[in-house]
């Protein structure tokens, strides 16, 4: 439930995206008041033909012209039409303008929330569910319509009709209109007590209805998984369970809100027989006129209207602001890996890659890397192996600044990586990443990810580089073919020729491969090598790898083993010192010269 303080809080920072469209505001507002005139006047011709037409009463001093009684008549009916059609073209420019405000509200606050989420750090996404956090960006933004339109605009036009109206009610009979608004403090009663159920409520639709986004996410992102382990019933269960979930919050809110709706109509009878009893009895007693009567019951209409329009779309705002709620909280969250101040210029990232005294954990008191001090010289290879879990992958995000160390410091040319933009620092450093990620876009829009103004002629350049061109011009478009969502129409070698192709374009002066051959057979891997060879020449080059017949051309080797550096070196030096890294060698190369069995 979103407290009152918290409440308060939220409107106060949605007036915030209301105010740039402070002129369109002014525009609806002047229609408001036009509407609000049209209200007033909307009575008159009724009263006009009750009392001087029918009652014989005299006419009104600005209607002694002369006219007939059928004349007068006419008019009256005349002018009520042209009310009518005035007020339906003023509402509808008027839902057209507020409409519009909200849509454009929307849009702000989803590219605030957007571009928040792009910023924050990988740390923060892994703890984030995608559903939940898609549910957000799309249907949570849009609570900020639903409150521009039921809650700011609604207040503002009853606040305009109520002071207009209970001026000319005032006028016609004091007493009647003290007894019009008595009413009001009983609304705001059952507002005060219907709101603690009505919020709660809503604040739970909004984290189930999040739910079922999150279920349906992890679902069609794994649907060859649950396919292979034939867990088809078992998700179609998870999911309707929490199907059900959300469908019963929701119909607990519409009760809720049924049940307001209820309160607030019996409210406004009550007030209306309580006008109609006391008016009844000063038409009978001749203190007001018949038709005077009818004009104030018809402002007494008009002004329940907006008030009950107001009070009845409550439990809608409170669903709006659980769902605004949701999106602060994230646009709260502080980004954990700050912008330095300085760019880093290319001729900067060629020079040394230093680790001085590096420690990181992920949870508190588990150390994944402790006091790792390691100096790359400009243009080297350095090959990162070592056992899974022993912070191979962790060394890296310290260099992109996916995570900042917990001690120690991690530079490029002397300077501290934090000390520059984060932008500009993942600029100058292309990613191969394994599992190779490609997007449901283009083979060209992939390889171009890094660099979307790229010729046609340098996509194909890489992808040479790559060994992957051959591949695409045989297919039916060629570099125009569609990638399947998380590329399931590609191979995995496919895919990671395609990641290759795409740093190769991006011509960083760093370059991270991410086991770069894991995923293709001995001969691709050899042309992959020979290709990053050349594109290596003159770039400082970090290999992650397993598969160690990829590290025999690096100018040094590093193990890592629970979080320290065990050894390093050149192979030679490794293999002659006879450590751990020449033990995994060894039986690597046993692995390598075994005969490969393919059954069918």
């Amino acid at each position: 439930m979103t407290p009152p303080l918290a409440s308060f809080a939220i409107l106060r920072r949605t007036l915030s995206y209301l105010r740039p469209h402070r002129l369109s505001l002014a525009t609806a507002l002047a229609q408001v008041l036009a509407l609000g005139a049209l209200e007033l006047a909307k009575p008159w011709p009724l009263k006009i033909v009750i009392d001087s037409v029918l009652g014989g009463a005299p006419v009104p001093p600005a209607l002694a012209v002369g006219l007939s009684q059928g004349a007068l008549l006419i008019g009256a009916c005349a002018v009520l039409v042209l009310i009518a059609v005035l007020a339906g073209v003023i509402t509808v420019v008027n839902l057209r303008t507020t409409t519009a405000i909200g849509q454009r509200m929307v849009s702000d606050v989803r590219a605030d929330l957007y571009g928040h989420l792009q910023r924050l750090s990988p740390g923060f996404h892994s703890r984030r569910e995608v559903g939940d956090l898609l549910y957000r960006v799309t249907a949570d933004t849009f609570a900020i319509q639903t409150l521009a339109a039921n809650c700011f605009v609604p207040v503002l036009s009853a606040t305009v009709l109520l002071i207009g109206m209970a001026a000319v009610m005032f006028r016609l009979d004091a007493g009647l209109t003290l007894v019009a608004l008595i009413v009001c403090p009983a609304l705001m009663l059952a507002i005060r007590l219907l709101d603690t159920p009505i919020a709660s409520a809503a604040a739970r639709v909004r984290r189930e209805e999040s739910a079922v986004y999150a279920v349906v996410q992890r679902a069609m992102s794994s649907v060859r998984l649950i396919q292979a382990f034939t867990r088809e019933d078992e998700e179609h269960r998870s999911f309707m369970t929490r199907s059900e979930e959300s469908l019963a919050a929701g119909l607990k809110l519409y009760t809720w809100q049924t049940v307001y709706s209820g309160v607030v109509a019996v409210l406004m009878a009550v007030g209306t027989a309580a006008v109609l009893w006391v008016g009844a009895r000063h038409v009978m007693d001749g203190t007001l006129s018949l038709g005077s009567l009818v004009v104030f019951v018809a402002y007494l209409a008009a002004l329940y209207a907006p008030v009950n329009s107001v009070v009845q779309t409550w439990g809608m705002v409170r669903g709006a602001l659980a769902g605004l709620g949701r999106v602060f909280e994230i646009l709260d969250v502080k980004r954990d890996l700050p912008d330095g101040p300085h760019v880093l210029a290319k001729e900067k990232a060629h020079g040394e890659v230093a680790w001085d005294g590096v420690g990181f954990e992920y949870v508190s008191g588990r150390p994944v890397l402790r006091d790792v001090t390691l100096r790359v010289p400009a243009g080297f290879r350095v090959a990162i192996v070592g056992p899974t879990g022993a912070g191979k992958s962790t060394l890296m995000a310290m260099l992109l600044r996916f995570a900042d160390p917990h001690k120690g410091r991690v530079t490029i040319g002397g300077a501290d990586v934090r000390d520059f933009k984060v932008r500009s620092l993942r600029q100058q450093i292309a990613l191969v990443l394994q599992p190779p990620v490609v997007l449901p876009m283009s083979v060209a829009e992939n390889i171009a990810l890094g660099r979307p103004g790229a010729s046609r002629e340098e996509i194909v350049a890489a992808a040479t580089v790559a060994d992957i061109h051959e591949s695409v011009i045989r297919w039916p478009q060629g570099y125009d073919t569609p990638v399947g969502e998380q590329g399931l129409t590609l191979s995995e070698g496919e895919k990671q020729r395609i990641t290759i192709a795409r740093a190769v374009l991006k011509d960083a002066p760093i370059l991270i491969l991410d086991e770069p051959t894991s995923s293709v057979d001995a001969e691709t891997e050899r042309a992959i090598m020979d290709g990053l060879g050349r594109l290596a020449a003159g770039r400082t080059t970090f290999i992650i790898a397993h598969r160690l017949s990829t590290v025999r051309r690096c100018d040094l080797i590093v193990y890592l083993k629970d979080g320290v550096i065990a050894e390093q070196g050149t192979l030679e030096e490794l293999l002659e010192r006879d450590g751990l890294f020449a033990a995994m060698y060894r039986l690597q190369t046993r692995r390598e010269k075994l005969p490969r069995l393919v059954s069918s």
